[in-house]
């Protein structure tokens, strides 16, 4: 099972949240923190994956709320991810937001 894990300090590394599970008596099979790809810092949520179905379970009912570095974390079942969104770009496709109807654009104001 796949578990969300929200409200984590920027600073937090995937090593220092494995020993913080370990501690609170979980054992998470891998566990990702997802990073800002222009800076490399944490973007203050991650995964956890725990194939056991109880373990996972349980670990949600130990771990959310718990303070993890000064911060009350938030663990719960990931949800999939949607399929209207393209991954990075705000869910338009990168296109510039639409002006109307497509009449003709306005001269730059310079």
């Amino acid at each position: 099972m796949k578990l969300y894990v929200g409200n984590l300090p920027y600073q937090a590394t995937e090593a220092e949240l494995q020993q913080w599970l370990a501690q609170a008596g979980v054992t998470a099979d891998t566990v990702t923190m997802v990073r800002d790809r222009m800076t490399g810092g944490g973007r203050g949520f991650g995964f956890i994956e725990i194939h056991d179905q109880d373990a996972a379970e349980q670990a949600i009912r130990v771990c959310n709320g718990r303070e993890f570095m000064g911060r009350s974390l938030v663990v719960n079942e990931a949800r999939p991810p949607s399929e209207h969104r393209s991954p990075g770009r705000g869910g338009s496709g990168g296109r510039p937001p639409s002006r109307g109807r497509g009449g003709p654009r306005r001269p730059p104001r310079w």
